[in-house]
């Protein structure tokens, strides 16, 4: 799962379905073992195979409406809750803090990479963080987050 991934997890945009089910495709260890009841455990239903459940795919759709969800709302929750005052509308070190995420230059480095940044702008950090700021609120609009205008550009 990449950097972006993580901070869309966090404000609640994309499909987490799919690293739960990557986890419930590997079985445990002691799948093959028989149970009490001569059961194996890999023979048990799961969720997935549950009729009555909705699949999770159908309930992120209905999330990602023209409205989206309210990441600035969301971000002015948790800064008020933080013990630090972060400006998280300019700085993507501080939107990464804020988000209880990995701010190093590293891992700024990575996401810009994940992101597509143009190698020249990678060559200086503070131009990076700039783009990478913008480039981490236009891909949250285009999951699924209402983004006012002032911070996409």
């Amino acid at each position: 799962m990449g950097l972006f991934d993580s901070i869309k997890a966090k404000l609640g945009l994309g499909d987490v379905s799919n690293e739960a089910q990557s986890k419930a495709d590997v079985p445990p260890a002691d799948a093959e073992r028989s149970s009490a009841e001569g059961i194996t455990l890999s023979d048990r239903p799961s969720t997935t195979d549950n009729a009555t459940i909705a699949p999770h795919k159908d309930l992120n759709q209905t999330r990602g409406t023209a409205s989206g969800i309210d990441v600035v709302a969301q971000l002015e929750a948790k800064a008020a809750q933080h013990p630090e005052a972060l400006n998280w509308r300019t700085s993507i070190v501080d939107l990464l803090k804020l988000l209880g995420l990995n701010s190093s230059l590293e891992a700024r480095r990575e996401l810009a990479t994940e992101l597509g940044c143009p190698p020249a702008e990678m060559a200086d950090s503070a131009q990076m963080n700039m783009w990478l700021h913008r480039a981490v609120m236009k891909k949250l609009a285009e999951n699924g987050g209402s983004i006012p205008p002032e911070l996409l550009h």
